[in-house]
């Protein structure tokens, strides 16, 4: 095989891997998310005293759970996100392309919160340098940062999600 044939053969493998990778994993400005459905989830500590509402967007699908707020400038007081999956797990949620820091608050497949986490806006770090926040969660919701402890919000307490979330 003559040196053109081979750069050539080189060129076209590279540029069909380029586009492999981008079907599979396109940068979030090309994924589309539609229309996010809205909920109120209601906080309430362990004795049932009602903490807080939260007026969420519901991040069902694998698109929408991969864009999360990233497209989000400011979340205005008592709104959110929340994150809904098939089946309780630990799941693993990062800030990549966040512009404001997030309580990230895990909650569990009964309601009760697992974990919460305080997160700052990532510095401009290479993405293997992401901190990871983890927990047990059916659920996860993320607001304001500051937002738990300005509401009283502690692992253990409830998280209550509408049945038809």
């Amino acid at each position: 095989m003559d040196r053109r044939r081979l750069a050539l053969n080189i060129v076209v493998f590279v540029v069909l891997v380029a586009v492999a990778l981008l079907i599979l994993n396109p940068p979030l400005w090309l994924v589309s998310t539609g229309e996010y459905d809205e909920a109120t989830v209601t906080a309430v500590d362990a004795n049932g005293t009602e903490l807080a509402t939260v007026d969420v967007r519901i991040a069902d699908t694998q698109s929408k759970q991969r864009v999360g707020l990233s497209r989000t400038d400011d979340l205005p007081p008592g709104a959110g996100m929340l994150f809904v999956f098939e089946d309780e797990s630990v799941r693993y949620f990062h800030m990549k392309n966040m512009s404001f820091p997030l309580d990230v608050i895990f909650v569990a497949g009964n309601g009760t919160v697992t974990t919460i986490h305080h997160a700052p806006v990532p510095s401009a770090t290479p993405e293997s340098d992401l901190r990871t926040y983890g927990g047990t969660a059916k659920w996860v919701l993320e607001v304001d940062r500051g937002w738990a402890n300005e509401t009283g919000l502690e692992v253990g307490d409830r998280i209550e999600v509408p049945a038809d979330v």
